[in-house]
């Protein structure tokens, strides 16, 4: 009974099943929605494009102009700092042991001209004068003997000899010595004096370089002008420098820190508007024209749309750097960047956040 009925219909179950499940396999999956609609251009003609949010500025990446150990860091992030502010300082207690040690030896050096225009010493002229007193007796007795000598003829030309070169030692001496006492009166020499100032100068160049070197150490915020402001001007008025909002800091108390670092230990924009750097792809550069108008959306925010304005091209052509994943984007494309502002000062967005951009080609 079983092997009757139970096994045809068993046959019939497992032929019904396979059935069902070959009809869901060759049934179509309902096409996947993105979680964020993307954006859509406004225009007819468009010419669209990947950007970038920065400050007026740019991104000012700061380094250190010698390397050291962080000692203190006087900024945060968010921080609204003018230019000329101090930043981090480095480790400096080297350097101000040299400068104590070359400010000796500048006070050194500026007291030889007061020493140099005090002589000759009046304590130095008594031995100089006994000296050449002694010398002139001596003198005058040698000359003594020798002539009572010479007119001796039973004195022999050997002993007349010796006579005659102790007096000539003897005037030697008082010529000496009368030299000595007039050198010492006449006080330093001009070209002494040359050299003790010149010395004076190389102790202070010395001072000037090792307080150059302790100014190093101290990072400030670079001085940049507004944009729109007169550039001939020099040096950079303190109303025409932008002030700096610190968007990124990257070094701690502590920490040791080179020239050629791998990453910006400080980075700094400016506060207020904010322009977008447009990477218009080569195959779009020929629809390109200067002063089109245009609109930002940002990624995931389709809705928000930001109006913007033409500023400037730069007109070197660069290697694509900013890549959306996509699946036929090729990392050989260049792009020309243009530089527009955002008209919306207020707008809700951050430096560095990416942005969907539509020119109008109409």
């Amino acid at each position: 009974m079983i092997t009757r009925y139970g096994l045809p219909l068993l046959a019939i179950i497992s032929f019904s099943f396979a059935i069902l499940q070959m009809t869901k396999a060759q049934q179509k999956p309902p096409s996947a929605r993105p979680p964020v609609d993307p954006g859509t251009s406004p225009f007819g003609l468009t010419v669209a494009a990947a950007g970038i949010v920065e400050p007026q500025t740019e991104n000012i990446s700061i380094g250190t102009h010698l390397p050291g150990v962080v000692s203190a860091v006087h900024i945060q992030v968010d921080d609204t700092i003018k230019a000329g502010t101090c930043l981090f300082e480095l480790d400096d207690r080297q350097l101000q042991a040299e400068l104590v040690a070359r400010q000796a030896m500048l006070e050194n050096a500026e007291a030889q001209p007061r020493r140099l225009a005090m002589m000759p010493r009046e304590e130095e002229k008594p031995p100089l004068m006994a000296k050449l007193a002694e010398a002139r007796a001596t003198r005058d007795d040698r000359l003594t003997m020798y002539e009572r000598v010479r007119s001796v003829p039973a004195i022999s030309i050997e002993e007349v000899s010796n006579r005659k070169a102790a007096a000539d030692v003897a005037l030697a001496q008082y010529e000496k010595a009368s030299a000595d006492l007039k050198l010492m009166e006449a006080g330093a020499w001009k070209y002494e004096k040359d050299v003790a100032l010149a010395a004076i100068a190389q102790a202070k160049a010395q001072v000037q370089q090792t307080q150059t070197e302790l100014n190093r150490l101290k990072v400030l915020a670079p001085r940049v002008r507004k944009p729109g402001t007169e550039r001939t001007v020099e040096p950079i008025p303190d109303s025409a420098l932008v002030e700096f909002k610190v968007l990124q800091v990257n070094v701690r108390p502590g920490e040791s820190v080179g020239t050629s670092s791998g990453q910006p230990l400080v980075v700094l924009g400016t506060v207020g508007k904010v322009n977008v750097r447009v990477d218009i792809d080569e195959n779009d550069i020929g629809r390109f024209k200067l002063g089109m108008k245009g609109i930002a959306n940002p990624r995931g925010n389709p809705g928000a749309r930001y109006p913007i304005s033409f500023v400037r091209v730069e007109p070197y052509v660069i290697p694509k750097r900013s890549l959306t994943g996509g699946n036929t984007e090729r990392v050989d494309t260049r792009v020309l960047q243009v530089i527009y502002s955002l008209d919306n000062a207020n707008a809700p967005l951050y430096v560095g956040q990416q942005l969907d951009v539509f020119l109008s080609a109409e």
